[in-house]
């Protein structure tokens, strides 16, 4: 099921937007400001944003500004504003569509359909992610470090394609086990930090001498954006 954040300040169109698209089969989660948006971005995983350009504390273009520095997530916007110059400055600072209020609920609920098959088309055509000397075959499972390959295990494998598939993010322990292994965290940092240890050390096997996931503290991991 695909998780829509609908970043709206108004309650009642933030309801209205929320049901129909329940109703079509997505799951929600609403924010009323920018700044709650941007926070909900970072910490949970979405698969599209609806996003009004007015909003409390923090506006809509500065939201997506800070929200295309670590994630490609597809973007509508939905405000008042139907100046042309105004549409672009949105296109243009990475927003995939922009629907004008008053809007149809249908139109939305089609735009939001429409948008979601395109970016799955777009992505069933990626069969590999690089980063410097890494790369994934997605299709055929396997890893590879210069080009030499990397025997991993499924956690290890999954783990991996979710660095490379979100090259800009930090991921807590707790998302990492709760996506990786599917169970609810409780506080056990020792299954997570064995696997990264582990993941560290067969990348380092793989003939280079550069450290590829970078533990930020207290928040988490990435790959390190600092290798050469």
């Amino acid at each position: 099921m695909s998780r829509i954040l609908i970043i709206e300040d108004n309650k009642d169109v933030n309801f209205m937007l929320s049901e129909t698209l329940s109703e079509a089969g997505y799951e929600v989660c609403p924010a009323y400001t920018g700044i709650e948006g941007v926070n909900k971005a970072k910490s949970e995983e979405f698969d599209l944003m609806l996003l009004d350009i007015m909003l409390p504390y923090k506006s809509g273009d500065v939201v997506l500004k800070e929200v295309r520095v670590f994630s490609d997530i597809p973007v509508i916007i939905i405000s008042a504003k139907d100046m042309v110059h105004t549409k672009i400055e949105m296109l243009k600072l990475g927003a995939d569509d922009y629907i004008t209020k008053p809007f149809d609920l249908g139109e939305v609920a089609a735009r939001v359909e429409t948008l979601l098959r395109r970016i799955q088309k777009q992505k069933e055509k990626v069969q590999t992610y690089s980063f410097k000397e890494l790369t994934l075959d997605c299709n055929a499972k396997r890893f590879f470090v210069k080009e030499g390959e990397v025997e991993l295990t499924a956690k290890e494998y999954l783990i991996m394609e979710l660095f490379l598939r979100n090259q800009d993010r930090i991921f807590t322990k707790a998302k990492l086990y709760e996506t990786i292994w599917g169970e609810e965290y409780l506080g056990d940092d020792n299954t997570v930090k064995t696997h990264i240890s582990n993941l560290r050390n067969k990348i380092k096997n793989g003939n280079t001498k550069e450290e590829y996931i970078e533990t930020v503290w207290g928040l988490g991991y990435r790959l390190n954006k600092s290798v050469k």
